[in-house]
């Protein structure tokens, strides 16, 4: 009979190291350069794998134990909240747009992100790489399902979140995100990290979830709260590996800093433009409000982002190109994104309106320097239009930027009166920017993105029809034949917030008789 040999118990870092750089091995009759191409052509010189080191020695049988605890208090909560009838717990049913443009415009990016951390585990030559990219993979995957069932609540009761997916690939002001991931999933593998688990996950990521989630607290919304902090808990890991990845790539080889510093100049700015949608969100879309996006770029993005950038001093990297007029549109993009967005209700799946008078007051006080100098003036305007019955509606589409794919709404630095415009040519066209780092971009690699699919021009080439549709007939009315292609359902409750059903029906459920976006009663 054989004798019981008592095995040793591995520590942490040897477990780790057992379950990652273990389950790895040399290639035989293919050669790693063969079987792992992509981690190579980027120009990047890796010497040493090993050095790769994640923080959190997580082990994937730990992950799932860690992320099954988390499931279980998330749909607790979930339920709960459907089941005591949450929706009617909320601040106001404008509250409940802000939700229809998270679904729209940042859900889908969770799926696109779980995609695209897949490939790229499969990419890295080094095992430790493969295996973070392979649970962040996974967590995008699980953000995506909770987001869309978490939210999947209100779908009973609200109009502008059925069809979440279907309005990611043809709505006009949803190509931002999508060009966004499309871009950065079509880079190579380290590109990639930098993109979204660099630039987007340590930099910017929390101007999204803390913020917005914090004020869908003070709105009542307890279902999203939930969700978001489940997802924000991951983010913690999703940082480390954003950071992890840019010290790697600036330890192996000095010949990296420069192809790394011109990935965070492109990759921050195409960010903090994704994230004009999150400004608008905040100062304009929460009717309990918790802090203005000036607020929060100065939390999260000057102050922990300057301090980032002064440690990455030692590598030989600087702060993003566009950081100072990054800075300078904390004043500015939100109060331009909620004109846009107002002038072309008539064409997005979710309802705008002019402030109420404390909310025009609370602008005030948190902008300034601007806001009653360049915009309350204007929204004023607007709402003394409505009253007289004529509700302004922008019938012409606008020139987009063909790097962000952003109307051309933005200002000049430095002169909030001037529209920025900037402009390139290439193989005998001109192409147009929002601002110069926008055509930097553009101009480094112009091959890539001539090719954007940019809704407006789609629509006058008439590629946004449904199949039937004669745009010559007598009496065609293109704005509804786009419409019915977004199937929008028009007539049941897109366009103005005023007279819709969201605030008819919510008025009544409430009892309350007062959810106007003006304040008077229903």
């Amino acid at each position: 009979m054989d004798t019981r040999v008592a095995r040793k118990k591995l520590g942490l870092k040897e477990r780790y190291a057992a379950m990652t750089r273990g389950l790895g091995w040399e290639t035989s009759y293919q050669p790693m350069d063969k079987v792992f191409p992509y981690d190579r052509y980027e120009g990047l010189k890796i010497h040493d794998w090993d050095q790769w080191q994640d923080p959190f020695r997580l082990t994937m049988d730990a992950y799932w134990k860690y992320q099954g605890e988390k499931e279980k208090k998330l749909y607790a909560v979930i339920e709960a909240f459907a089941q005591n009838n949450g929706q009617l717990g909320v601040a106001d049913a404008r509250y409940v747009n802000a939700l229809k443009l998270f679904l729209q415009g940042v859900t889908p990016l969770e799926y696109y992100a779980h995609r695209g951390f897949a490939h790229v585990g499969r990419q890295f030559t080094g095992e430790g790489a493969r295996v973070a990219a392979q649970m962040q993979s996974i967590d995008e995957l699980r953000h995506y399902q909770t987001e869309t069932h978490a939210l999947s609540h209100y779908n009973k009761y609200f109009n502008g979140l059925h069809s979440p997916n279907h309005w990611f690939d043809r709505v006009w002001y949803l190509s931002v995100p999508k060009s966004f991931f499309e871009d950065a999933c079509t880079a190579g593998p380290f590109e990639f990290l930098t993109a979204v688990s660099f630039s987007f996950e340590y930099v910017l990521t929390n101007l999204l979830f803390v913020p917005f989630m914090s004020g869908a607290a003070h709105n009542g919304d307890m279902s999203t709260v939930t969700f978001g902090f489940s997802a924000q808990s991951d983010e913690s890991r999703h940082m480390t590996l954003g950071i992890e990845c840019i010290k790697f790539m600036l330890e192996q080889d000095p010949d990296n800093v420069p192809i790394v510093q011109r990935w965070i100049d492109k990759w921050f700015w195409r960010g903090y433009r994704l994230l004009t949608l999150v400004a608008m969100m905040q100062d304009y879309m929460l009717p309990k409000r918790v802090m203005s996006w000036k607020e929060a770029w100065e939390m999260y993005a000057e102050s922990n982002g300057g301090a980032l950038f002064k440690d990455l001093a030692r590598y030989g990297i600087r702060e993003p190109k566009g950081w100072k007029d990054a800075c300078e549109g904390k004043d500015h993009i939100s109060h331009q994104a909620w004109n846009t967005f107002y002038n072309y209700a008539a064409a997005a799946p979710f309802h705008t309106w002019v402030p109420k008078d404390d909310e025009l007051q609370w602008l005030s006080e948190k902008y300034p320097d601007t806001f009653d100098a360049l915009y309350r003036p204007r929204l004023e305007h607007y709402r003394e239009r409505q009253q007289q019955g004529q509700r302004f509606y922008s019938k012409t589409l606008p020139m987009l930027c063909q790097t962000c794919q952003i109307p051309m709404l933005f200002t000049e630095p430095g002169d909030a009166t001037q529209i920025a415009y900037r402009e390139s040519s290439y193989l005998g066209d001109k192409f147009h920017f929002c601002s110069d780092h926008c055509k930097e971009i553009f101009d480094h690699e112009p091959e890539k993105y001539v090719q954007a699919w940019l809704p407006v021009h789609q629509i006058y080439q008439g590629h946004c029809f449904k199949p039937g549709v004669d745009p010559t007939a007598p009496g065609f009315d293109p704005l509804a034949a786009v419409l019915d292609y977004y199937e929008l359902n028009v007539g049941r409750d897109n366009f103005d917030f005023e007279g819709s059903e969201d605030q008819k029906n919510f008025a009544a459920w409430r009892g309350d008789g007062t959810n106007t976006a003006s304040g008077e009663q229903a």
